[in-house]
């Protein structure tokens, strides 16, 4: 039950700060994310106890940068190059095994999503959704291990595959 319960927690954060990112970016970046390919991570999303010491270690190991999202001082966008590539955000308690969520690119999301259930995945409710601004839709789900992953597509989801 404490797992179950870390994980609501950890999705229900995703989620508000991956809604919070994505909204508050769009305001200044309407644009999609970079097309990286079927399969491939597409974002990113790290969780931390200590904001200002992850960004200083990342940015000292892999050069990042970081920039903030507004409404929140709470979270950063992670820029590799000139590529943003995921979020750092602080951890809403202890960090568990469970946080951090790496988001796969599909072309197919609620395709990918039915064959998730199909071999023993579970959808986490209140997925997929579409992102703000016509700036794709993800998806985020439990494997039959118990691992969180998400699922991002560029496109918007069709009009029947919005009900959750």
């Amino acid at each position: 039950m404490k797992t179950t319960l870390i994980l609501k927690n950890l999705f229900s954060t995703a989620l508000a700060l991956t809604l919070a990112t994505m909204s508050l970016r769009a305001e200044s970046a309407p644009a999609l994310k970079p097309d990286v390919g079927e399969g491939r991570v597409a974002w990113f999303d790290l969780t931390t106890t200590d904001l200002a010491k992850a960004k200083d270690f990342y940015s000292k190991l892999f050069g990042w940068q970081f920039t903030a999202v507004k409404g929140t001082d709470r979270a950063a966008e992670i820029v590799a190059g000139s590529t943003s590539i995921g979020t750092l955000r602080e951890a809403e308690g202890k960090i568990s095994q469970f946080n951090g969520v790496v988001y796969i690119q599909v072309s197919d999301l609620p395709g990918t999503c039915q064959k998730t259930k199909e071999l023993g995945g579970t959808i986490v409710p209140g997925f997929p959704f579409d992102l703000p601004d016509g700036r794709g839709a993800i998806g985020l789900f439990t494997d039959p291990s118990g691992h969180p992953l998400g699922l991002y597509s560029r496109t918007s989801l069709p009009s029947a595959s919005t009900a959750k």
